[in-house]
C-alpha cells in the first residue's frame, strides 16, 4: 500500500532526527511506569530498543527491582516468541550487536511464557494515531502476536511525539493500542477489542523489526 510507505517514511525521517533520544526515552518511560495500568499489573511486557526507537532498555532493571514479571519478546521464524527475563544479564548481543535472550537460557521452560498471562505490553512503531492505529516495518510479527493476547491485556504504543501523525492508514489484520504515550502526552485510544490480527524469519528482541 503506497499510503502506508509514504507515511512509514515520513515518520520514520521524524523519528531519526528527533534530539535528545535518551532523555526524552526516560520522560516517555516515567509516564508509561505511571500509569495506573502498568502499576496493577504483574506481567508487563517491554521491548528492548535497537536504533532509533524509545530507549527502553533503561526500564527493566527498575521493573525488576519493582517485583514485576518481566518478559521480553524475541522473533522466532515469523513469530514472536516471549522470554521471562531475570536480570538484564540475560540478554547478550545478537545478529548487528542487538541485544537479545540468551539462546541457552530462552529454551529453559521456565523461561517460555504464554501470551495470556501477559497484563501489559510496550509496543513499538514507526508511526501512530490518537485512535490507536499503530504502522510499523511491515512484517506483522507485532500484530499477530497483539491478537492473541488476552482481552484483558493493555496495549499500549510507545513512540516520540513527532511519530504521532493525523491518521495512520491501517488493513483488516492491523491491531488498534488501548493507549498511545509519548514524552508530551498518555492518549485513551478506542482501540480495545478493534482491528484485531498482523516477516522475514529471524530471532532477536522484539522492536520494530519484527
Amino acid at each position: 500500500m503506497i499510503e502506508k510507505e509514504v507515511v512509514r517514511r515520513r515518520a520514520g525521517e521524524m523519528r531519526h532526527r528527533q534530539e535528545d533520544k535518551e532523555s526524552i526515552s526516560a520522560r516517555i518511560v516515567q509516564r508509561l511506569m505511571s500509569m495506573p495500568q502498568y502499576v496493577a499489573a504483574e506481567t508487563v511486557m517491554w521491548y528492548v530498543d535497537v536504533r532509533d526507537e524509545v530507549r527502553t532498555r533503561h526500564a527493566l532493571p527498575v521493573a525488576l527491582a519493582d517485583g514485576k514479571r518481566v518478559v521480553i519478546p524475541y522473533c522466532l521464524g515469523k513469530d514472536l516468541r516471549l522470554f521471562h527475563l531475570h536480570s538484564p544479564a540475560d540478554l547478550s548481543p545478537g545478529a548487528f550487536g542487538i541485544l537479545e535472550p540468551c539462546e541457552e537460557l530462552r529454551r529453559k521452560d521456565d523461561r517460555m511464557v504464554d501470551p495470556a498471562d501477559v497484563d501489559w505490553v510496550a509496543v513499538p512503531g514507526v508511526a501512530f494515531d490518537v485512535e490507536g492505529r499503530r504502522l510499523g516495518h511491515g512484517h506483522g510479527f507485532y500484530d499477530r502476536f497483539l491478537a492473541g493476547l488476552s482481552t484483558q491485556a493493555v496495549r499500549v504504543g510507545v513512540g516520540f511525539e513527532c511519530q504521532i501523525v493525523a491518521r495512520v492508514p491501517t488493513a483488516d489484520h492491523d491491531v488498534r493500542m488501548d493507549w498511545i504515550v509519548t514524552q508530551d502526552r498518555t492518549i485513551p485510544c478506542d482501540g480495545r477489542g478493534n482491528e484485531r490480527g498482523g516477516g522475514d524469519p529471524g530471532v532477536r528482541a522484539g522492536g520494530e523489526d519484527c
